[in-house]
């Protein structure tokens, strides 16, 4: 039997006063649930790295893309085995198309891919986090939504370039809802799937003040898998409820919920 399992977060590593507690209940969590591959979006400094892979031992390896202040695209992706390639994708249009995008600009978003084998089964895993809508709305000729457009047109072309006989998997944060027409006409150009279409829970948790339509599924693990025999995928969300931290206290590890992918062969 053949196991992978992976956990994409939105990890809300911006500098505030509570972040480091937020990412040690996050890294214990972590290690406590041992998944094959962790990919992380929003580590937005290089001291919340050092963190982070201080925190988690048995990942014995990780990959980000250098850059002044923070990882590129703020993507962090952790494995507990050898990694065989790492390569970060800037993303072709970063058009700020307004205020607010241009955090997404000094980011460098784009996509983290690495590949790694599960026995004799490669895997590719692209960690992305696209623009985001600050409008909260997706309907076509949107500024906003035709950037993400454009990005996961980019983003489609790689995941089809990996050879047809990997393991692909494009988790992260899309910015985008699942059953909008840019997630149906992704997963049609992308020839991926998603193993949790349909499920209308949310993988944003609002903060107060924060309008109710930014609250959508916005997280993904898609994935394309080859012939195996015996196949089975699985996937929920992870971290919807708070966790242990220090002194017994409960907290939110983001303000995002995880995705978690299980996959199994014969």
């Amino acid at each position: 039997m053949g196991t992978f399992s992976l956990l994409t977060l939105n990890c809300f590593g911006a500098p505030s006063p509570t972040v480091r507690r937020r990412l040690r209940a996050l890294a214990a969590a972590i290690e406590r649930d041992g998944f094959d591959v962790v990919c992380l979006q929003e580590v937005q400094t290089h001291a919340y790295r050092s963190l982070l892979l201080e925190e988690t031992p048995s990942y014995v390896a990780a990959a980000h893309a250098p850059h002044l202040h923070a990882p590129r695209g703020g993507l962090l992706t952790l494995a507990r085995a050898t990694l065989e390639h790492r390569q970060f994708v800037l993303y072709r249009d970063r058009d700020i198309r307004g205020a607010p995008a241009v955090m997404d600009w000094l980011l460098f978003k784009g996509v983290l891919l690495t590949r790694l084998r599960c026995g004799d089964l490669p895997i590719s895993v692209l960690n992305t986090h696209l623009n985001a809508n600050y409008s909260g709305d997706w309907n076509r000729g949107n500024r906003y939504a035709e950037v993400e457009r454009r990005q996961l047109d980019q983003l489609a072309e790689l995941a089809r370039g990996e050879p047809a006989g990997s393991l692909v998997v494009v988790a992260g944060d899309f910015n985008i809802p699942r059953g909008s027409w840019l997630y149906e006409e992704f997963l049609a150009a992308s020839g991926l799937t998603d193993p949790l279409a349909g499920d209308e829970r949310p993988t944003y948790r609002a903060l107060p003040g924060i309008p109710a339509r930014y609250v959508r599924p916005i997280d993904f693990a898609l994935v394309r898998a080859p012939a195996l025999p015996g196949l089975d995928i699985s996937s929920d969300l992870r971290f919807a409820r708070p966790v242990a931290a220090m002194r017994g206290a409960e907290i939110f590890v983001s303000d995002h919920v995880g995705i978690e992918l299980r996959v199994s062969w014969v």
